[in-house]
């Protein structure tokens, strides 16, 4: 009974993430979670097939991740930024820089991926300023892209396919190209990026920077397309004196089986965007990073987040890296794929499917109509498994340590939802 008055409690007063306070969808009280599992208040057990929106690369409740914030916290659960710095801070920055190329030097943290995000496009933009450009201040990005739901987010995030073009004419005018055609699987097209050039070539005195999400294009459209597009946009902008920001958010750490995507590549980013599964999916924290050459000519950057390297946050953070670079990662994600392959492909055949796509841990079906979400999201935990479709998209995005007999579960009762009664026609 209680447990039905704090739902009904929920659906009258709480608002939930893309969903309406008119009509909400339904939500179903977690519990506690533990490994790849969330468990209901009604003891049922769900395999997750989202990570937490694929933070929670490690699982839940790893006992690494809980030491390290325990122990965090019997020192100092947080301090202000300004004027005062932290040792975990400090071995943060120092292992985060670890992992990139030499050109990076330098780190601003911020509280979330959109708001990173933010803090790139307001590098960009002061670089220019104090290089005697002020006009550099527009972007190009490419459509179906998604960067975060804060203003400058929303602004370079597809402003008619995107979740927020009902802020289209509120936001700033930025620059849309078409997305690449060259798929991450196939030979790459040669004209994919010509709409690009042009538009280079024609306003490139008023682009601060070209932003983009390499390799996985996420929650815009969870399209995977070839590494040779990177390579010619940072050519391009090297022609043009264009600035190249990759918003590696949703794909660090390594979901796409590198690293960090654009590490299918040689090409490297003038500023880079991290976050989610930074901590582990334990507390929010995101980072901005670029080379001392541009931060230098940036000065003094404008902002400030009042959680800026919380201690909780960058303690954890630390302990979730070096949990990853302990294990066996790079195993752990082509088995993953393999799985993801042998299970999803045969959807292919189904009329229903537009498409499948995988690559390192995500897994993709785009279908021909969008789902019925509520009916869907019903049967998916009806059968034990936790899954989150969006518009004609079903995908799966598991935490790293799923095991082959739970990621394979995941996967057949994703595909046997490939019905048309879970579909809006």
């Amino acid at each position: 009974m209680m447990e039905q008055e704090d739902l009904k409690f929920d659906r009258n007063h709480i608002w939930h993430p893309y969903t309406s306070m008119q009509n909400p969808l339904p939500c179903y009280k977690v519990n506690c979670c533990k490994g790849v599992y969330l468990e209901l208040e009604d003891s049922r057990r769900l395999i997750d097939g989202m990570s937490s929106w694929w933070s929670a690369i490690h699982g839940y409740n790893h006992p690494a991740l809980n030491q390290a914030i325990t122990s965090q916290l019997s020192r100092m659960s947080h301090v202000m930024f300004g004027g005062i710095t932290h040792q975990p801070a400090i071995d943060l920055t120092r292992k985060v820089l670890s992992l990139l190329p030499a050109n990076f030097e330098s780190i601003f943290y911020a509280d979330s991926g959109s708001v990173a995000v933010e803090v790139a496009l307001k590098m960009a933009i002061q670089y220019w300023q104090n290089s005697a450009y002020p006009q550099k201040n527009r972007f190009v990005t490419i459509r179906r892209g998604y960067h975060g739901d804060t203003t400058g987010a929303m602004s370079v995030t597809d402003p008619d396919s995107g979740m927020h073009y009902l802020f289209k004419d509120f936001l700033p005018a930025h620059y849309f190209v078409p997305r690449p055609k060259s798929r991450f699987d196939s030979a790459y097209i040669q004209d994919d990026t010509a709409e690009l050039e042009e538009l280079l070539a024609q306003q490139h005195q008023v682009l601060a920077a070209v932003i983009l999400e390499p390799i996985v294009q996420g929650a815009g459209g969870m399209w995977f397309y070839s590494p040779e597009y990177l390579n010619r946009v940072r050519q391009l902008c090297d022609k043009y004196h264009i600035l190249l920001i990759f918003d590696e958010i949703a794909t660090g750490f390594g979901r796409t089986g590198r690293l960090f995507a654009f590490e299918h590549t040689a090409v490297t980013p003038d500023i880079l965007c991290i976050g989610k599964a930074l901590t582990g999916g334990y507390l929010t924290l995101a980072a901005t990073i670029t080379s001392r050459r541009i931060a230098e000519q940036i000065g003094t950057l404008m902002h400030g987040p009042t959680f800026m390297a919380n201690p909780l946050a960058t303690a954890t953070a630390i302990a979730s890296i070096k949990l990853l670079l302990a294990s066996d990662w790079q195993s752990k994600i082509a088995n993953i794929e393999k799985v993801l392959q042998r299970e999803l492909r045969p959807a292919a055949k189904n009329d229903l499917v537009k498409d499948v796509r995988v690559l390192g841990a995500i897994g993709v079906i785009e279908t021909r109509l969008p789902v019925n979400l509520v009916k869907i999201q019903e049967y998916y935990v009806n059968n034990g498994v936790w899954i989150r479709p969006f518009g004609n998209l079903i995908y799966l995005m598991p935490p790293y340590i799923i095991t082959e007999d739970e990621l394979t579960q995941l996967c057949q009762v994703l595909s046997n939802s490939l019905r048309p009664e879970f579909f809006i026609d």
